[in-house]
């Protein structure tokens, strides 16, 4: 949708012109096409903070997402940092946890066990990855770290995970 968006606004910067008697030269009309192009590219102010946030002074957070999907959608499970229950992730849900900087080690597990270790520091956002495998007798969660260019296109489909 968007590369259609940008094709259109590109066809209007280059045709307004003509369409209003004011016909420039293909040097004069190229920047003017620049720049709406740009405009429709560049992210929205603060668009990949919307959701997120920045983290608390001194501190990390970690985004903990699963994509939204039929296959598996019926298991859920619980994020962990020792014996501490950070969230829930649900098929489509996202919850962020705030961290102090240094390595942390995060535990999912149902019939099979899975640990992430992050070395998170102050001032960072970081992206896990939620998702399910098949098991012997259910499925298995998994973790892997991410980024937030897989978490922003998935965003409109997730909602903050339950506590």
């Amino acid at each position: 949708m968007r590369h259609s968006l940008n094709r259109s606004l590109l066809c209007l910067a280059l045709l307004l012109p003509m369409a209003t008697g004011h016909a420039q030269s293909q040097e004069a009309a190229a920047p003017a096409a620049t720049e709406a192009l740009e405009a429709a590219t560049a992210p929205a102010p603060g668009a990949g903070d919307s959701l997120i946030g920045t983290p608390s002074e001194g501190m990390g957070q970690i985004v903990f997402f699963r994509e939204k999907k039929f296959a598996g959608a019926a298991v859920k499970y619980k994020v962990r940092e020792g014996e501490t229950e950070l969230g829930k992730l649900s098929s489509g849900t996202y919850f962020v946890a705030s961290v102090t900087p240094g390595t942390h080690q995060y535990t999912v597990h149902s019939e099979a066990k899975d640990v992430l270790t992050l070395e998170v520091e102050a001032g960072e956002t970081y992206y896990v990855l939620g998702s399910i495998t098949m098991g012997f007798m259910a499925g298995r969660p998994n973790l892997s770290p991410s980024d937030e260019a897989a978490f922003n296109g998935m965003a409109k489909e997730l909602k903050p995970a339950k506590k």
